[in-house]
């Protein structure tokens, strides 16, 4: 068993019981104790886990990590501003090229600005994103199968998560629930982020979109750092400061002007 896979499992384990001990994972996964403590080292600086003696505790969702709200009610915050961010994104792709658009609202502005792209071989697991690609006539669009998780109309799972493996796209498009200088990109949701490195791994280059609220909030756990992102788009609402650290980091940060409204 790969390490990533057992890492994995160890989440699972925690989000099912809210704790592990070492002892009990070097027995279920038979591995030293050594490799345990370095997985549990690991989801430590991915923000899942704090770490207790002989063993790990899953991190209190409750303490400030940013609120997931339903869909529609994160729809209608900075809507002119999310939109501005996705049109933006979508200039980026051209016609015949395989992208992957993450769920999300920012993301969902992507998928507006393609009904004119000509044939593209879209990969989503939002159907409303999906059913929103449907108004490019020429493009394949692939909407991947897992458990559907309702207040985001997104598949996830190790179903999705094995399906991206089948790809190699030119972009992949994601959203984020919070960005840390510390932590990077982020997400609020163990399975999201998942979902979200999967992605990541599938594609040839990486986009990254979020308005200016999202800057230096950290969700619970991270899906990626500045290293693993090629570009970064928001808007000159963003703190000029952040953005600048996060440019220093190798990252093109793409900022858009909401003022041209």
């Amino acid at each position: 068993m790969i390490a990533a896979e057992r890492r994995n499992m160890i989440k699972d384990l925690l989000i099912k019981n809210k704790s592990v001990k070492v002892s009990d994972l070097v027995k279920q996964f038979d591995v030293s104790e050594e490799t345990i403590r370095r997985d549990l080292n690991q989801l430590e600086k991915e923000g899942i886990v704090e770490k207790n003696y002989g063993g790990a505790i899953l991190v209190d969702r409750k303490t400030p990590h940013p609120t997931v709200l339903p869909l529609q009610e994160r729809q209608q915050q900075f809507a002119k501003e999310k939109e501005l961010i996705g049109r933006k994104a979508a200039e980026l792709i051209e016609e015949g090229q395989t992208i992957i658009l993450d769920a999300g609202t920012t993301t969902w502005h992507v998928a507006t600005g393609l009904a004119e792209k000509g044939p593209l071989t879209i990969i989503t697991n939002a159907m409303n994103i999906a059913e929103q690609c449907t108004t490019n006539e020429a493009a394949s669009i692939y909407l991947l199968g897992g458990k559907l998780r309702r207040n985001s109309l997104s598949t996830v799972g190790p179903q999705a998560e094995g399906e991206l493996k089948k790809y190699n796209a030119n972009y992949a498009f994601l959203g984020t629930s919070g960005i840390s200088l510390r932590h990077g990109f982020t997400s609020s949701d163990l399975y999201e982020a998942e979902m979200k490195k999967a992605m990541v791994l599938a594609s040839h280059k990486r986009v990254v979109l979020a308005d200016h609220s999202k800057l230096q909030k950290a969700g619970l756990t991270s899906f990626c750092t500045f290293q693993d992102v090629d570009i970064f788009i928001t808007s000159d609402l963003a703190d000029k400061q952040v953005l600048d650290d996060i440019a220093k980091s190798g990252v093109e940060v793409i900022i858009v002007s909401t003022s041209d409204e």
